[in-house]
Formats: structure tokens, sequence, C-alpha cells
């Protein structure tokens, strides 16, 4: 063999035993979870107000109301929102319209009962998938102790000595699944249903799940419990607690933030419905498109790729008309 072909060879297997091996660090679970899913959302945030129509409630109603500034002139221009969204025909009062934004469906109450009168059994529901599929999920419920699964109107209470926490308002304690069959020690329920003050410290520590779902208390969420200015009250609050979502890292990592009503006062709405996102069309876009809590339940499903799709949820018109990318 010629000097330069030896010289070649030689070469050539130092390049082969020097060459870097190739790295077989395991992917994050955030870069396994987008494999898998191929969903640019990841985290959602749902915020549920109270008892105002979004447009035909007359001084009641939330769009272009001057007690309402900080959805009017702040939130709306860098949203999109939904012109048409109504509660489910004839479904009053709140408890049911909670119950279809979790399940699909009221099971037929018509009433704002306790877990104790409205619990009920199936594990169809949307905690419940989210944990079948290893989603954490979490409520932050505004004036709950953190120490008891809520599972009844209590804590601090108004003027007139009502609770502010209405567990009307937290539709995943209305599931034997989720509190263990009314146990107020049950400490998964515990774990979920957290105290809304945990909500900045969890924001600021990137600490939140993927599903949150957050309630105000009676004088937060523009119900008419603490007098005055319902809608202002509301109003206020959206301007003092949702700035650290929109700024947190969960959020601008893939996030988006729903702000809707429960139910209509006049009729069945419209009622708000205000998307945030990265993803969202944003700009003051708007559409007439007919949109139920079923709309609502269908899109949070299809983000976090869910199945079956439940009940009402299966015929209900997704949100994705919102959004420039989805899901």
């Amino acid at each position: 063999m010629h000097l330069r072909s030896i010289l070649s060879a030689l070469f050539m297997s130092a390049c082969i035993v020097s060459a870097p091996a190739q790295d077989v660090t395991a992917p994050s679970a955030d870069a396994v979870d987008a494999a898998t899913t191929l969903h640019h959302i990841k985290t959602v945030f749902v915020i549920v107000m109270e008892n105002h129509n979004w447009t035909g409630g007359g001084s009641s109603s939330i769009k272009g109301n001057t007690a309402a500034p900080y959805i009017n002139y702040t939130l709306l221009p860098m949203a999109s929102h939904a012109e048409n969204y109504k509660n489910p025909p004839g479904n009053h009062p709140s408890l049911p319209n909670y119950l279809w934004l979790e399940a699909g469906t009221n099971f037929g109450i018509r009433n704002d009962g306790t877990p104790a009168q409205d619990h009920q059994a199936t594990h169809e529901h949307l905690v419940k998938l989210l944990e079948n599929a290893g989603i954490p999920w979490r409520a932050y419920e505004e004036d709950i102790s953190g120490t008891t699964c809520p599972l009844n109107n209590s804590g601090p209470v108004d003027s007139n000595g009502n609770a502010l926490y209405s567990a009307h308002h937290d539709p995943f304690v209305y599931f034997d699944d989720v509190t263990n069959n009314r146990s107020a020690s049950y400490a998964p329920c515990i774990q979920h249903i957290r105290p809304f003050t945990q909500l900045s410290k969890d924001l600021a520590a990137n600490t939140v799940a993927r599903y949150n779902f957050i309630t105000p208390n009676l004088c937060d969420d523009m119900h008419d419990i603490c007098g005055g200015n319902a809608i202002a009250h509301g109003d206020a609050w959206l301007k003092a607690n949702v700035p650290a979502i929109l700024n947190s890292t969960a959020y601008r990592s893939g996030g988006v933030l729903f702000i809707v009503g429960d139910e209509g006062a006049v009729g069945d709405g419209p009622v708000p419905m205000i998307v945030l996102s990265p993803y969202a069309k944003g700009n003051h876009y708007s559409n007439s498109v007919y949109y139920t809590h079923g709309s609502m339940l269908r899109t949070v499903q299809e983000i976090f790729g869910l199945s079956p799709l439940m009940r009402n949820a299966a015929s209900a018109t997704d949100l994705h008309d919102l959004f420039q990318v989805f899901p």
C-alpha cells in the first residue's frame, strides 16, 4: 500500500473514532407532549363571570358599558370575542350552566342546590377525562379556606351574612369521583380545588396546571350581592387579576384565557365570550356564530385531545373561528 493510501486510511479511521456520539438525552415532557398532540395551545385558563348579557340587556349589558372600561377598552382591542354566545336554551339558574361547562348537560337540574342535593355519580365529565389522560387540572375559588373540600357555601360573608363562596359556582364538587362521595376531608379534592390567592403564586412559579378554572366570589363575579355597580366590581376585579395571567410563562408559551358569562340576565343572552391567546385572531375580531357552553366544552376537549366528545359538545360548534391557529 502506498504511503498516501496508508495515511488516508488512518485519517478516516480517526474521524470515525472521534466523531461525536448522537444526543440521546430524553426529550422534555413538554417536547413529548408537543410531539404527541401536535397542538399549539398547551394551557387553558377559564374565568366565569355572572348574570349579565353581552348585548340585549339594556343598561346591564357589558358591551360598550362605561362601567366596564377594562373589558371594553383594554381587553377587547387585543382579544377575539363572540357576539352570539348564549347559555343553552332555557338553562337557568347558575348551577345548570356550570355543570354544562363541565359535562355538556345539566343532568335535569334546574336549581342551585348543594352537592348533597344535586351530586352526580357519572365519570363522564371534563376533569375526569383530563385525569385519565394524565393532564393536570386545578380550580381556583375565591374565598375558600383550602383546608377542606368546599362542599357548602362558606367562608367570608357580606354585610347581610351571605357567604361569598358559593358551591353552585364550583361544578367539580358535584361529581362524586372528585369528592369521594362528598367527603370534606378528601385530599385529592383539596389538592385540586384551591383558594384563589394561590393562583398568583402558581403563575409566578410557573406551576399552574394545564387546565385552570377560576371563580371570583359573589362580589367580584358581577353578581349583585355586595351592592353598588356589579359590572364595575367585576371589571375592576378583572383589571386587577388578568394581567398576571397574560404576563405568565404559561400563557405566553401557548396559553389561552377564556372569559365567559354563565347565563343571560335577560333570556339566554348573549353572554360574554372573550378569548385571549397568542394564537387568537385578536385585534377586536368578532363573529356572529351561534355558540353555547357545549362549544366551550368541545373546544377544551379538542385542545387537549380528549374523547369522546361529551353529550352536547358532540353537536356544538367549537370556537376555532376565534383563533388564527387552533388547536
